[in-house]
C-alpha cells in the first residue's frame, strides 16, 4: 500500500473477520457470508459536519471469507498475487467510502 493508505489506517481502524454478522448481511442485502469483502462503516468525511460531533469512530472491516472467494481464480486456487491484489482492492474500496466516493464511482473506477 502507498504510504498515504498507511497513514489513513492510523487513523481509521481496520477491522478483519471471518465473515459479516447475519445483521450486516441483512442490511447489505447479503445473501451468502463470502459475498461481501468489507465495510466501511462511519460519515464519510465529505457528508460530516459540527452536528456530528459525539459519533462512532469511523471503522474499515474487511472479511476473510468474502476475501478469500474474490480471490479465488477459475479453478478454484488462490495465488499469493491475486489475494494480496484482492485485500488491496478491498481496502482502498472501503477508504473511498470514507472519501465519500460512492458504489457507482468505484465501479467507473475498477473498484467495484
Amino acid at each position: 500500500m502507498p504510504p498515504l493508505v498507511h497513514q489513513l489506517l492510523e487513523k481509521i481502524p481496520l477491522h478483519v473477520e471471518d465473515y459479516p454478522s447475519p445483521e450486516v448481511m441483512e442490511e447489505k442485502g447479503v445473501e451468502y457470508i463470502d459475498d461481501l469483502c468489507g465495510l466501511y462503516t462511519g460519515i464519510p468525511i465529505t457528508h460530516r459536519s459540527v452536528e456530528h460531533s459525539g459519533t462512532l469512530p469511523d471503522v474499515v472491516t474487511i472479511y476473510r471469507e468474502g476475501i478469500l472467494s474474490a480471490a479465488m481464480d477459475e479453478s478454484g486456487r488462490i495465488t499469493p498475487e491475486n489475494l494480496r491484489e484482492q485485500i488491496r482492492i478491498t481496502i482502498l474500496h472501503e477508504l473511498a467510502h470514507h472519501h465519500g466516493l460512492s458504489e457507482e464511482e468505484l465501479k467507473a473506477l475498477g473498484y467495484g
